[in-house]
Formats: C-alpha cells, sequence, structure tokens
C-alpha cells in the first residue's frame, strides 16, 4: 500500500502487516479515507520563542493594494529564528557531526504515529521516563522501527499563554532559570536510543528537555543518535495512540540547525 511514504506503508519489523486495513493513496488525499489534523501552531506576533530570542517572529508588509496596471498585489518578508514556534531540530543543533536540515531523509519525517501521553499526569517539571513508555507499550504494543514518537503532556492546551507555556513571561537571560514544562528525561532517552529504532521525536513543549535543564541530557543524546526532533507541536489530543501517520516537512534550509515545520497528521477511518 502506497499510502503516505514508504516508512507508513510497509509493515514494522517487529509489528503485524496492517497494510491491507490502510486506505488507498487517493483516499487519504480526497478525504475519503481518513481525516487529516493540523499539528503546527501559526507563526504570527505571538508565537512563543526561547526567553532569549527578543525579536520574535515578524512580518513585514513590501506591497499591499491596487497596482497601476489594475490588479491587486501583496508581498511581505518575514523573519525567525530556526528554533521557535512549531519548529524542527536538526541532529546538527547538539551534535557537531549531525545532519542539518536540508540532509534529513524525508523517510525520516513521514511514518506511523504512536503518541504517548502523560497529560494527566504531567507536572511543570515532569520527566516522561522508561516506565511511561513501557507502561504505554504494556497497553498499546511495541513502539514500531520508523515510528514518529509524540509526546503528549497537554501544555500545547497552554498555547499562546507564554506564561502558562514556558512557566514565565520574562525575556532575556533572566527568564532561563524560570522555565517550567515538561521533558523527556534523559534516562528515557537513553533507553529509546538503545532500545527502539524511531524515526523521529516530537513533543507540545518549546524543548525535548525540561524546563529546569541546564545540561540539554535529553537533546544530546537523542541528537547524537541522528533522530530528528519536533517541537511546540499542536494538537497532539487529536491523534489516537497508534494507527496515525504523520507527515512533518520543514523550511528545507541548507547547514540549517532547525527550520519551521508544517506538521500533520493522518488518522485513517476503522476499517
Amino acid at each position: 500500500m502506497a499510502c503516505l511514504a514508504s516508512t507508513a506503508c510497509r509493515p514494522p519489523a517487529d509489528g503485524p502487516d496492517v497494510a491491507a486495513a490502510l486506505p488507498t493513496p487517493a483516499a487519504v488525499f480526497d478525504g475519503s479515507g481518513g481525516r487529516w489534523v493540523d499539528m503546527s501552531h501559526a507563526f504570527s506576533p505571538e508565537t512563543i520563542y526561547w526567553p532569549t530570542d527578543e525579536s520574535g517572529f515578524q512580518l513585514e508588509e513590501l506591497a499591499f493594494g491596487e497596482t497601476d496596471l489594475g490588479y491587486f498585489y501583496s508581498a511581505y518578508r518575514f523573519s525567525t529564528a530556526e528554533h521557535g514556534g512549531t519548529h524542527l531540530d536538526a541532529p546538527l543543533h547538539f551534535s557537531r557531526q549531525g545532519q542539518a536540515v536540508a540532509d534529513i531523509p524525508i523517510d525520516r519525517l513521514i511514518g506511523p504515529a504512536v503518541v504517548v501521553d502523560v497529560s494527566g499526569r504531567a507536572t511543570p517539571d515532569y520527566l516522561v521516563s522508561v516506565a511511561d513508555l513501557e507502561g504505554f507499550e504494556a497497553v498499546h504494543g511495541r513502539i514500531p522501527a520508523g515510528a514518529i514518537l509524540l509526546l503528549r503532556t497537554g501544555w500545547g492546551e497552554r498555547w499562546p499563554d507564554r506564561a502558562a507555556y514556558l512557566g514565565t513571561a520574562t525575556l532575556g537571560p533572566a527568564g532561563i532559570p524560570e522555565l517550567h514544562f515538561p521533558g523527556l528525561g534523559p534516562e528515557a532517552a537513553r533507553w529509546i536510543v538503545a532500545n527502539r529504532a524511531i524515526g523521529a521525536l516530537g513533543i507540545d513543549t518549546p524543548s525535548i528537555d525540561y524546563g529546569q535543564s541546564a545540561d540539554f541530557e535529553t537533546h544530546v543524546v537523542i541528537y547524537g543518535a541522528g533522530i530528528p526532533g519536533f517541537e511546540n507541536v499542536a494538537n497532539l489530543g487529536e491523534l489516537p495512540p497508534t494507527g496515525g501517520f504523520v507527515v512533518a516537512l520543514p523550511m528545507k534550509i541548507a547547514g540549517g540547525s532547525g527550520a519551521p515545520l508544517r506538521i500533520a497528521g493522518f488518522i485513517p477511518d476503522p476499517q
């Protein structure tokens, strides 16, 4: 079945062959075989960035209105840091030898979605643990090879309230020690790298490390293993724990350590 991409269409090596139950390519794209979920926050003046990035997202109007020839024309220039809003972290972000944005194969960014939901117990300094991952697998089965592993903490529902989302509204270096939001614990990051061959990792918070991290150990572990990351992912509550798919395509920046990301989920209709 050639549904979204090769990763999503081939059965996982350690899971059942579900290809026969998936919609045809036409049914994926005409909406008859399921529904799409927009998992990106729009870039705007409300977009949340790290406290030390005080410029945020800027959209400059270059033209807007009727031309001398009588047709309407508009054009803008935008400016943004790589790491703000819904974005991709390339392995290069924390690994000197890691892939840059433009070098990440597309099949690492498209695949079956696995959503581990800890929103019912997440606190501002919560660390997603090995027990969380093993508990998920005890109910839903092994995280398959090539999966896009998404961590739902519930923080996405706080967007765009900067203070609620980051734990602080303070800008500049003074805001860094005030950051409080959940992330993936370093021990769990090492467990993933050692035991599961995921395609990419995403989370509905500003960082895969929790807000109080000083050494960004989870970044070092995950990106050191060549796994791309997605941060500030939206609407994870709309995806099922398993059975959905993700398409996560960033702006293709040569040499970039990150990029704005448009990420979407596809949920097949029950067969």
